[in-house]
């Protein structure tokens, strides 16, 4: 077997040959590094074939890996050359700038020429290979923007520096994650045809194997090359087999059918699903040398290609709730129609209304969380104040103070920055441009100020044509002031959070504080992660509290927390402008500030600022919060069977990010899976 001629190469992958280090350079050129072998990964068998399945079919589109650190997952890839048929491995750098990706003008051919040439980028190379990522899920917005484009047309246009040009770029994507790191956004996680969670063998035995043929390798890497040379051509001869059968794979209407009662159970979105379903299938029995798809290719093929898809199904609490109140219509009815009308039941009831009076005006003196029914049960206003306030029981709810809950790994909240200002701040947060030299140079742009941050290779290509009618007077190349660029940088910088959480009385039925507590503990141990600064406050009874003012101190936040009492009514609107309130006053001291209002809560409230209605009050002011280009995320605690969505809608008039708080947790994916292998269907 050829060895790899590569500059560069992981350690975990790559070994150099053995030799004589005293040779001379031209010797030394010759020296390669050996890629550990594909056939000899061991315990990683669902990967091998997700990535066989591409080579076998690159109509299904790639391959996402996702899980835990020091599985094999790029060493997987980067050999999967060894048993492709003419396909190579192409690898798009973390750092690539747009220039490289996408393709520029060649500098050293226009200053000859005098006319503009255009280089073909990594895109370009792609072209009927395999394009492939590591840590995917930390490339650049702008560079994950240009693939997505060039993806889903198969063509790479390029408009840029005086040049027009397109190109074909057809490749199978794969990409590899660590979701420890943070998730994909929707789009992009969606343009990978299959996903597969890698995780480390639990075997002993295994792993055991796995420890003797690393060292066997690292030990001499030609001839633990050598003897994987069998097994590597076995499995080349086999994807080159299925590739034969799969024009012949013939596909029937009741194979149609299935697939698409499968993806429409599984709430995916779109038909990419059923599509990538179907190639995956023709994959498989290619692979298996049949001509037919039988049911368990598509069981197999879903496996693949529905858990990045697979969503829960919207909640459907309206047609219930409208059962029940049917019924509870129905029997009043049989009711009315059984009793005698002119013992008129209803009006014989308060026959004390003096002492009826004496109690509730004492209950009316009583600091509790929620207003006492006005109206008679029957009546549909009273339907509709009792859904929107707590149950009765939780009116009798004193202070408490409930512990802290289960926490978690929070799922990736997708925050960005809104605006185009430039931030010197440090963190993980958040991909922001920034005016220092720390950042990762993600492309040139002409400048009006002082150039601090020369971009050498853009200026190059900016003057580059023009040198043909320059003077030169005697200089080899003439740079003139409209040539100059600036480099413009991008690098992660951390957030300011303030939470607002409920702590009312409707809080404390059913441990539900206890849950909120965990969850925004979770929170807060994501904060100090990325790095951000965090603020907490509470409102309950009359007033909204300001427990912690901004800090970097998680563990002063959390102790806070772990005090909060419980009790009292709902001032939602209060809560929400003391956080208002809060982050105007840290934008004065920190023009460049980052911020992001949390709501922990269920949107239900009873206590108003004004005299207005109290719900209503609240969602003006979320409005004038959105206004203002503040970052809002609402947490929904609401965990009623009948479910009346009031945070949501709130959410929507703030323009929020709406979680349910079970949705905070980040294994949803691999929750997909578990749920995807006991698919009823199935």
């Amino acid at each position: 077997m050829q060895p790899y001629n590569l500059p560069i190469g992981n350690a975990a992958d790559l070994c150099l040959q053995p030799g004589n280090h005293q040779v001379k350079k031209e010797k030394r050129t010759q020296r390669g590094f050996y890629r550990f072998p594909f056939a000899a990964v061991i315990g990683q068998e669902k990967v091998k074939k997700a990535l066989l399945l591409n080579l076998i079919n690159p109509q299904i589109g790639g391959v996402l890996l996702a899980g835990e650190k020091g599985t094999a997952k790029s060493t997987l890839v980067r050999s999967l050359n060894q048993v492709a048929n003419g396909m190579a491995v192409v690898e798009l750098p973390l750092n690539a700038t747009e220039d490289r990706v996408i393709g520029s003008i060649d500098i050293e051919k226009t200053i000859s020429v005098g006319k503009r040439s255009f280089e073909s980028g990594i895109l370009k190379k792609a072209d009927g290979n395999i394009l492939y990522i590591d840590e995917v899920n930390l490339l650049s917005e702008h560079i994950v923007n240009s693939i997505l484009e060039v993806a889903a047309s198969g063509v790479n246009h390029i408009e840029r520096e005086g040049i027009a040009c397109e190109h074909a770029s057809r490749f199978v994507l794969i990409g590899t994650m660590n979701p420890e790191e943070g998730f994909l956004r929707s789009q992009f996680l969606d343009r990978f045809g299959i996903y597969v969670e890698v995780g480390g063998s639990k075997n002993l035995a295994e792993r055991k194997e796995v420890i003797k043929r690393r060292l066997a390798f690292e030990s001499s890497p030609a001839a633990f090359v050598k003897k994987w040379e069998t097994e590597a051509t076995e499995l080349r001869d086999q994807v080159i087999e299925a590739q034969r059968k799969l024009p012949l794979i013939k596909i029937s209407e009741s194979i149609l059918k299935l697939t698409a009662d499968i993806v429409n159970e599984a709430n995916c979105a779109g038909n990419r699903a059923e599509l990538v379903m179907i190639q995956t299938a023709k994959a498989l029995a290619a692979l298996d040398n049949r001509k037919n798809i039988n049911i368990d290719d598509i069981k197999e093929a879903a496996e693949f290609a529905l858990p990045h898809r697979k969503r829960e199904k919207p909640d459907e609490p309206e047609p219930q709730e409208e059962q029940q109140e049917q019924e509870q219509q129905d029997s009043e009815a049989e009711e009315e129609t059984e009793a005698n009308p002119d013992e008129n039941p209803p009006e014989e009831e308060p026959d004390d209304p003096d002492n009826n009076s004496e109690e509730e005006s004492e209950k009316q003196e009583e600091d509790q969380p929620d207003t006492p029914e006005a109206d008679p049960p029957d009546s549909d206003e009273s339907d509709d104040d009792e859904a929107r306030e707590p149950e009765p029981e939780f009116s009798e709810i004193l202070d408490q103070i409930d512990e802290i809950g289960r926490s978690f790994i929070v799922r990736n909240l997708n925050i960005k920055a809104i605006d185009r200002k430039k931030r010197k701040g440090e963190g993980k947060r958040i991909k922001t441009k920034t005016d220092t030299k720390q950042g990762q140079y993600i492309k040139s742009a002409m400048s009006k100020n002082k150039i601090t941050d020369l971009a050498f290779d853009a200026t190059l290509r900016a003057a580059a044509p023009f040198q043909s009618v320059r003077e030169k007077n005697g200089l080899a190349l003439v740079i003139k002031s409209e040539d100059i660029r600036e480099k413009v940088r991008e690098k992660r910088t951390g957030s300011t959070i303030v939470f607002v959480v409920d702590a009312s009385g409707s809080m404390g039925a059913k441990k539900r504080m206890e849950t909120v507590k965990g969850a925004v503990v979770s929170l807060l141990t994501d904060a100090y992660q990325k790095r951000d600064r965090v603020g907490l406050i509470s409102f309950r009874k009359n007033e909204a509290e300001v427990l912690l003012n901004i800090t970097r101190s998680i563990d002063l936040a959390q102790k806070c927390l772990r005090d909060l009492p419980t009790g009292g009514k709902t001032p939602l609107a209060a809560g929400l402008i003391k956080g208002y309130e809060v982050i105007k006053n840290e934008q004065r001291k920190h023009e460049d500030l980052l911020p992001i209002l949390v709501l922990v809560s269920d949107g239900r409230t009873n206590t108003a600022i004004t005299d207005n209605d109290p719900f209503s009050e609240a969602k003006e002011i979320g409005k004038k919060i959105s206004f203002e280009g503040i970052q809002t995320i609402v947490v929904d605690t609401e965990v009623d069977f009948i479910k009346l969505g009031l945070a949501k809608e709130l959410a929507s008039c703030m323009n929020a990010r709406y979680y349910r708080i079970e949705d905070l947790e980040a294994d949803v994916l691999a929750d997909a899976v578990r749920d995807l292998s006991n698919h009823s269907l199935f």
